[in-house]
């Protein structure tokens, strides 16, 4: 359900162009030779296929302690297996480093290498399936560790000499979600069948180190600790594998039950007791923390179980005396999207907050002081990094449009805001190699899928491309054109923002069907299919290049657009977020885009929930929708939602937790409705979308209901068959319902 769900105001109504604009630097065009066809005519299953059409995109950026070379992981011919790869920004030499996809069956959809890190003398250590091994310096792979299960989250030691990481416990046999957690550090000098020492870690499975950060001198490793012992378990029983009664176990809290413990210690990475460092209230979050270089103080970042209240407390590692280093209460805050770092020299933190109403960064000094702000401006910084050598800080950030995120740089004093980021439109996603020399950089955008570039930062505004993922035929294709669009909400006038895909032949006389979807918060990003959680980049080409017109609104609730712009979203799911989608609508009804009559909607999860109360509190506007995996039920939400939704208790209990809940508000429906769910979901409960079938069918409400054996949340993601099954199910649905419309 992961409800998450907020953008810059901005005023008029108007179309702006297209921000896909070509460049030197990232453009990408179409193959010598090739002729363009007026949109594509590929089909869902040649757009959904084991070769990827748009490539498998390289991940897993990690860079050597010289900041010689970058490692990520990519398949160049578009499988899913990925294997290691480098690139050196001297020589601009790119190498394949593993071959352990050669004999992988591109059927099977294996992820390959999970993560890979540099250790000393060209060595490289890896996971696959849990399992961690090194590629020597020769080429040779040897495994390591073989008496450990689920090995994740490696990190180098800062002087090279150690390599820590995660391990889990063996494999639940009910198949339990948390695998436990237990922290290790292998010593890289050490020779033979020498295995890790292990540094902290419980037996049980419900005690885990969740994360950890090495200290700069490499002597110790601060850690968070999560305590799931007190969460109740539920049994998710559903039938596959020719109708075998399977049964997922999965430690579940919902809102009002208990939740994880988090706490903070620091250990020796030699091994032995660990330090906790205690706050008053252990349920509470914890987002950031991290030890100052001199290892003389930690912070740790949190905020309660609603996000309401920001708290930074700062401890004096020796003694573990603790002091409120800062505070902010914000009664309708909705999002924690707080960071924090020490400043250059270990002067006081740098925060990133919302305490003006817009995300930007601040340096306190001394506790209980007044920040000093670094940055401003009506937009929004997304995530930072501390270069202390420079003393200076890199960004991500909307400053040039709110559909986009760029790499910028400030002085910590403050001063001119410099973009890094090659001139181009689009979204990036930067990892700063050790001495910000270089940025291994992904970046897409609208009509660029995903790629690796690499940007020297003693040159800002030029990048190297390194990966060409699309396959040739991609090229033979004219893709759906996307624009951006203003306009004011038809219920208070705020300015919200949509991306709209049009067909490339869009004729103007023309009024089209619309497809309104998927609907989500955090939806209209510049970038290869908009939002980048789900695989539906080809569904929408496939809409578009069908003769719809597909829409994809920023609801309030998503980032970039300041606190103000979201906080009408406090207890408001299925109501002011929907406003927002029938806002988009209206327009492009009233500048003649859309035929008013052939209007569908759809999504999932959160999307499910605004799909079905869309259908119900707005019958007509929309012909038909689609709900996949529709959060009906709020009650049994994570308990973090209550980020939006509040605590299940209060004077007007449970009516605000039911007007939040299509199940409760389902009885509007009129208009078709699809629903699809998998049945293994352990996120929206498969037997919540019973309880609303059984609501409907008592009322006599039409509906489809497509179930998906052993399912899981993420349907359109299991495997190929399945999502291209139930997309085609999608397109039948809306092409009788809404394009054929009569």
């Amino acid at each position: 359900m992961k409800f998450s769900v907020s953008v810059r105001a901005m005023s008029a109504v108007l179309l702006v162009a297209s921000l896909s604009v070509a460049s030197p630097t990232y453009a990408q065009s179409p193959a010598a030779g090739v002729v363009q066809v007026p949109g594509t005519s590929f089909s869902l299953d040649e757009l959904y296929r084991y070769k990827s059409l748009v490539g498998n995109e390289p991940i897993g950026y990690s860079w050597s302690r010289d900041e010689s070379s970058v490692l990520f992981l990519w398949n160049e011919e578009g499988y899913s297996f990925r294997d290691i790869w480098s690139y050196s920004p001297k020589t601009g030499k790119k190498t394949r480093l593993t071959f352990l996809g050669k004999n992988s069956k591109p059927e099977a959809e294996e992820k390959g290498i999970a993560q890979a890190v540099f250790l000393d003398k060209g060595r490289v250590a890896f996971t696959i399936g849990g399992k961690l091994s090194i590629r020597e310096a020769d080429g040779r792979i040897v495994q390591v560790e073989t008496d450990k299960e689920a090995i994740r989250k490696l990190v180098l030691s800062p002087d090279g000499r150690q390599l820590a990481f995660v391990s889990g416990n063996p494999v639940d046999p009910r198949n339990r979600v948390t695998p436990g957690g237990v922290l290790w550090v292998r010593d890289l000098a050490a020779t033979g069948d020498v295995a890790a020492r292990r540094v902290v870690g419980s037996d049980d499975a419900k005690v885990y180190v969740a994360d950890y950060q090495w200290s700069a001198d490499s002597r110790s490793i601060a850690f968070e600790e999560n305590d799931d012992r007190a969460m109740p378990e539920r049994d998710i029983y559903y039938y596959a594998k020719g109708g075998e009664l399977q049964n997922n176990r999965v430690v579940r809290a919902f809102p009002g039950d208990e939740t994880t413990k988090a706490r903070i210690g620091i250990v020796s990475a030699a091994g032995g007791e660990a330090r906790f460092f205690e706050r008053p209230d252990a349920k509470h979050h914890i987002w950031d923390f991290g030890v100052s270089r001199d290892r003389k103080r930690l912070f740790v970042s949190g905020s309660d179980m609603e996000a309401k209240e920001h708290t930074i407390y700062v401890f004096d590692v020796a003694s573990g005396q603790r002091e409120t280093f800062y505070q902010l209460r914000e009664p309708k805050h909705l999002r924690p999207d707080w960071k924090v770092a020490w400043a250059p020299g270990d002067d006081g933190l740098v925060i990133l907050t919302d305490r003006d109403g817009w995300l930007h960064l601040y340096h306190q000094r001394k506790a209980g002081e007044a920040p000093r702000q670094i940055t401003k401006g009506n937009w929004e910084i997304a995530s930072f990094s501390v270069d202390a050598a420079k003393k200076q800080l890199y960004f991500l950030a909307n400053e040039a449009h709110l559909a986009e995120r760029q790499i910028y740089r400030v002085p910590l004093a403050g001063g001119k805001i410099e973009r890094v980021s090659a001139p181009t439109a689009g979204t990036h996603d930067a990892v700063y190699s050790p001495n910000f020399r270089y940025v291994a950089d992904w970046f897409s955008n609208d009509t660029t899928p995903p790629e690796l570039f690499v940007v020297d930062t003693t040159k800002p505004g030029k990048a190297t491309q390194v990966t060409k993922s699309p396959q040739p035929d991609f090229y033979t294709q004219t893709w759906a054109n996307i624009t951006y669009m203003e306009f004011p909400s038809h219920v208070d006038g705020t300015n919200l923002l949509a991306r709209v895909s049009l067909p490339a032949n869009y004729d103007p006389s023309k009024r089209y069907p619309l497809i309104v979807g998927s609907v989500y918060s955090d939806s209209v990003h510049n970038q290869w299919g908009g939002r980048r959680a789900h695989p539906t980049w080809g569904i929408d080409q496939y809409f578009v290049s069908q003769g719809y017109i597909v829409l994809n609104v920023n609801i309030r609730g998503s980032w970039g657009q300041g606190r103000e712009h979201n906080q009408s979203q406090h207890y408001s799911y299925g109501e002011t977020d929907i406003n927002d989608l029938e806002s988009g609508v209206r327009h492009l009804v009233a500048k003649g885009y859309v035929d008013p009559k052939r209007v569908g909607i759809w999504g999932s999860s959160y999307g499910g929930l605004m799909t079905i109360m869309s259908l119900s509190k707005k019958p007509g506007v929309y012909a038909a929708g689609i709900a996949g995996a529709p959060a009906t039920n709020v009650w049994h939400a994570y308990p973090g939602q209550m980020w939006i939704m509040g605590r299940p208790e209060g004077p007007d209990m449970p009516a605000r937790y039911e007007a939040q809940s299509a199940l409760y508000q389902s009885h509007g429906i009129k208009d078709p409705l699809m629903i699809i769910h998998g049945t293994r979901d352990p996120v929206v409960l498969y037997s919540d979308t019973i309880a609303l079938a059984e609501k409907m069918i008592q009322r006599e409400q039409m509906f489809e209901l497509v179930t998906i054996p052993g399912g899981n949340h993420a349907w359109a993601s299991d495997n190929l068959p399945q999502a291209r099954f139930a997309f085609k199910k999608m397109v039948d649905f809306f092409d009788r319902n809404v394009k054929n419309r009569k």
